[in-house]
């Protein structure tokens, strides 16, 4: 894994962000920090531990798509939260029920480079416009960088034996997901965190214009 400080100022506030496959930060400078501290967390070809946390009087874990999966899949490692937001993704990735359903995955793995290279990136987006500004803003990470990285979730996806024990306080789902079913997220939510609709895609994250923002939307208005 890799990490970046998206802000680190000794407040009193964390926010660690893990990301979704084939991301990093560069997306993602847009969004105010404010008075968090964020920890971006990104690139899962490997696994390894986050770096030592200071202390901080609040923190919270916002997790996106594939990086939902993986800070589950490493809770036992992780800080206390006084909240965990999942975004846009279900700790079963790859699931004909409650994640993305095994074809169209598999389908994804076998032509990621091509899908890298375009189409992906085009069903991420809801709208042609989301997709012209994140294109002003692309991820720097190399493609093989990227196809390798999809590799690897799979066989941990493959080998990781999950019963799901409570961990997510709340899920924010994207109606329009062409990533993951919006209905399939709904599986998985509806019995195991509070969850609200969002009107966007698979990333949703130009609807806000700082971390705070997304904080504040994981709450039943």
């Amino acid at each position: 894994m890799q990490y970046h400080w998206l802000n680190k100022k000794n407040n009193n506030k964390l926010i660690i962000f893990f990301a979704g496959w084939s991301f990093d930060y560069k997306p993602f400078e847009f969004l105010e920090c404010e008075d968090y501290d964020v920890l971006f967390v990104f690139d899962y070809n490997e696994i390894t531990q986050l770096p030592e946390i200071p202390q901080y009087s609040e923190k919270y874990l916002i997790t996106w798509s594939m990086g939902v999966f993986t800070a589950y899949t490493l809770k036992n490692t992780l800080p206390e939260f006084d909240k965990k937001i999942a975004i846009n993704g279900t700790p079963y990735p790859v699931d004909d029920k409650f994640g993305i359903p095994q074809k169209p995955f598999l389908l994804t793995l076998r032509h990621a480079k091509t899908g890298l290279e375009g189409k992906f990136y085009q069903n991420i987006f809801n709208t042609q416009e989301e997709y012209s500004t994140y294109q002003k803003t692309q991820v720097i990470r190399s493609i093989e960088n990227r196809e390798s990285e999809l590799k690897a979730l799979y066989e941990r996806i493959k080998s990781t034996e999950l019963k799901y024990e409570r961990f997510y306080d709340f899920a924010l789902i994207s109606s329009y997901d062409k990533i993951i079913p919006t209905q399939n997220q709904i599986n998985f939510w509806q019995e195991n965190a509070q969850y609200k609709l969002l009107e966007s895609g698979h990333f949703p994250f130009y609807n806000f214009k700082s971390w705070n923002d997304i904080v504040n939307a994981a709450e039943l208005n």
